[in-house]
Protein backbone atom coordinates (compact mmCIF):
# COMPACT_ATOMS: atom_id res chain seq x y z
CA UNK A 1 0.00 0.00 0.00
CA UNK A 2 1.52 3.35 -1.09
CA UNK A 3 2.26 6.00 1.84
CA UNK A 4 -0.71 8.95 1.42
CA UNK A 5 1.09 12.51 0.91
CA UNK A 6 -0.15 15.19 3.78
CA UNK A 7 -1.51 18.61 4.08
CA UNK A 8 -2.06 21.54 6.16
CA UNK A 9 -5.89 21.58 6.86
CA UNK A 10 -5.22 25.20 7.43
CA UNK A 11 -3.35 26.40 4.32
CA UNK A 12 -3.35 23.23 1.95
CA UNK A 13 0.57 23.29 1.95
CA UNK A 14 1.60 19.64 1.53
CA UNK A 15 4.49 18.00 3.47
CA UNK A 16 6.54 14.97 3.64
CA UNK A 17 5.68 11.52 5.70
CA UNK A 18 8.73 12.66 8.02
CA UNK A 19 6.99 15.83 9.19
CA UNK A 20 4.32 16.48 11.91
CA UNK A 21 3.85 20.08 11.25
CA UNK A 22 3.42 22.62 8.80
CA UNK A 23 6.38 24.76 8.01
CA UNK A 24 4.01 27.50 6.70
CA UNK A 25 1.38 27.62 9.82
CA UNK A 26 2.24 25.17 12.20
CA UNK A 27 -0.72 23.25 11.75
CA UNK A 28 -0.83 19.55 12.51
CA UNK A 29 -0.49 17.81 8.87
CA UNK A 30 -2.87 15.47 8.50
CA UNK A 31 -3.43 12.66 5.39
CA UNK A 32 -4.88 13.90 1.86
CA UNK A 33 -8.78 13.57 1.80
CA UNK A 34 -9.78 11.16 -0.41
CA UNK A 35 -7.24 8.41 -0.25
CA UNK A 36 -7.17 4.89 0.83
CA UNK A 37 -8.09 4.12 4.49
CA UNK A 38 -10.38 4.69 6.58
CA UNK A 39 -12.12 8.09 6.49
CA UNK A 40 -13.62 8.10 10.02
CA UNK A 41 -10.28 6.76 11.59
CA UNK A 42 -8.51 9.62 10.10
CA UNK A 43 -11.47 12.10 10.65
CA UNK A 44 -10.78 11.42 14.24
CA UNK A 45 -7.06 11.43 14.33
CA UNK A 46 -7.01 14.59 12.52
CA UNK A 47 -9.24 15.91 14.83
CA UNK A 48 -7.09 15.44 17.69
CA UNK A 49 -4.59 16.35 16.06
CA UNK A 50 -5.28 19.56 15.14
CA UNK A 51 -6.42 20.28 18.88
CA UNK A 52 -2.42 20.01 19.83
CA UNK A 53 -0.71 23.26 19.76
CA UNK A 54 3.22 22.71 18.03
CA UNK A 55 4.73 25.01 21.10
CA UNK A 56 3.21 22.16 23.33
CA UNK A 57 4.39 19.52 22.15
CA UNK A 58 7.82 20.07 22.23
CA UNK A 59 10.91 18.74 25.06
CA UNK A 60 11.07 15.10 26.87
CA UNK A 61 8.40 14.17 28.86
CA UNK A 62 7.51 15.56 32.57
CA UNK A 63 5.12 14.04 35.45
CA UNK A 64 1.82 16.55 35.90
CA UNK A 65 -0.16 14.42 37.85
CA UNK A 66 -0.80 10.75 39.36
CA UNK A 67 -4.65 9.61 38.67
CA UNK A 68 -6.23 6.65 41.12
CA UNK A 69 -6.85 4.57 37.68
CA UNK A 70 -6.97 4.42 33.84
CA UNK A 71 -10.70 6.15 33.41
CA UNK A 72 -9.50 8.55 35.72
CA UNK A 73 -6.63 9.17 34.02
CA UNK A 74 -8.00 9.08 29.99
CA UNK A 75 -10.59 12.09 31.70
CA UNK A 76 -7.46 14.26 32.74
CA UNK A 77 -6.18 13.80 28.94
CA UNK A 78 -9.31 15.13 28.08
CA UNK A 79 -9.05 18.47 29.62
CA UNK A 80 -5.43 18.67 28.93
CA UNK A 81 -5.69 17.83 24.93
CA UNK A 82 -9.05 20.64 25.30
CA UNK A 83 -6.36 23.17 26.38
CA UNK A 84 -3.96 22.46 23.35
CA UNK A 85 -1.01 19.76 25.66
CA UNK A 86 -0.67 16.42 23.81
CA UNK A 87 -0.20 13.23 27.20
CA UNK A 88 0.88 10.53 27.79
CA UNK A 89 -0.64 8.00 30.16
CA UNK A 90 1.75 5.52 32.23
CA UNK A 91 1.45 2.54 34.93
CA UNK A 92 3.27 4.39 38.14
CA UNK A 93 5.89 2.15 39.12
CA UNK A 94 5.54 -0.64 41.10
CA UNK A 95 2.13 -1.68 39.30
CA UNK A 96 3.07 -2.64 36.12
CA UNK A 97 0.55 -5.56 36.43
CA UNK A 98 -1.08 -7.03 33.59
CA UNK A 99 -3.92 -8.92 35.58
CA UNK A 100 -5.25 -5.82 36.99
CA UNK A 101 -5.67 -3.78 33.30
CA UNK A 102 -7.13 -0.73 34.20
CA UNK A 103 -6.90 -0.77 37.90
CA UNK A 104 -3.73 1.13 39.98
CA UNK A 105 -2.57 4.60 39.73
CA UNK A 106 -1.22 5.83 36.18
CA UNK A 107 1.35 9.31 35.82
CA UNK A 108 0.23 11.88 33.54
CA UNK A 109 3.25 12.90 31.73
CA UNK A 110 2.84 16.17 28.99
CA UNK A 111 6.49 17.71 26.91
CA UNK A 112 8.28 19.93 28.52
CA UNK A 113 7.18 22.44 26.26
CA UNK A 114 3.41 22.28 27.56
CA UNK A 115 3.99 21.95 31.09
CA UNK A 116 3.24 25.07 32.76
CA UNK A 117 0.05 25.05 30.51
CA UNK A 118 -0.93 21.59 32.09
CA UNK A 119 -0.61 22.70 35.50
CA UNK A 120 -2.73 25.98 35.04
CA UNK A 121 -5.24 23.65 33.34
CA UNK A 122 -5.12 20.79 36.19
CA UNK A 123 -4.74 24.06 38.99
CA UNK A 124 -1.52 22.72 40.02
CA UNK A 125 1.39 24.50 41.44
CA UNK A 126 5.16 24.09 39.49
CA UNK A 127 7.44 22.00 41.58
CA UNK A 128 10.25 23.94 42.70
CA UNK A 129 13.11 22.85 40.60
CA UNK A 130 15.77 24.63 43.35
CA UNK A 131 16.47 22.75 46.82
CA UNK A 132 13.46 21.74 49.13
CA UNK A 133 12.97 24.80 51.53
CA UNK A 134 15.29 23.73 55.44
CA UNK A 135 13.29 22.73 58.11
CA UNK A 136 13.01 25.27 60.97
CA UNK A 137 15.25 23.61 64.24
CA UNK A 138 12.99 22.47 66.68
CA UNK A 139 13.35 24.08 69.97
CA UNK A 140 16.14 22.93 71.98
CA UNK A 141 13.77 21.03 74.71
CA UNK A 142 12.10 18.90 72.19
CA UNK A 143 15.63 17.92 71.24
CA UNK A 144 16.96 17.75 75.18
CA UNK A 145 13.35 15.24 75.49
CA UNK A 146 14.46 13.18 72.19
CA UNK A 147 18.16 12.52 73.77
CA UNK A 148 16.73 11.23 77.04
CA UNK A 149 14.39 8.83 75.59
CA UNK A 150 17.03 7.78 72.67
CA UNK A 151 19.33 6.94 76.54
CA UNK A 152 16.79 5.39 77.99
CA UNK A 153 15.62 2.91 75.24
CA UNK A 154 19.49 2.20 74.76
CA UNK A 155 20.33 2.17 78.48
CA UNK A 156 16.76 -0.37 78.48
CA UNK A 157 17.91 -2.39 75.43
CA UNK A 158 21.26 -2.61 77.07
CA UNK A 159 20.25 -4.46 80.46
CA UNK A 160 17.77 -6.91 78.60
CA UNK A 161 21.01 -7.95 76.54
CA UNK A 162 23.33 -8.22 79.51
CA UNK A 163 20.35 -9.94 81.52
CA UNK A 164 19.48 -12.39 79.08
CA UNK A 165 23.59 -13.32 78.69
CA UNK A 166 23.34 -13.49 82.43
CA UNK A 167 20.64 -16.11 82.85
CA UNK A 168 19.11 -13.56 85.35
Amino acid sequence: MAATPLVCPACGTGGALSERFCSRCGFPLIHAPGKAGSARREDAASARARKVHPPYAEGEPVRVATAQNQPEAELVQGLLLEAGVPSLVRRSGGFDVPDFLAAGPRDVLVPRGGEHTARDVLGMQATASGPPASRTPAPPWVRALALCLAVLVIALVASGVIAAILGL
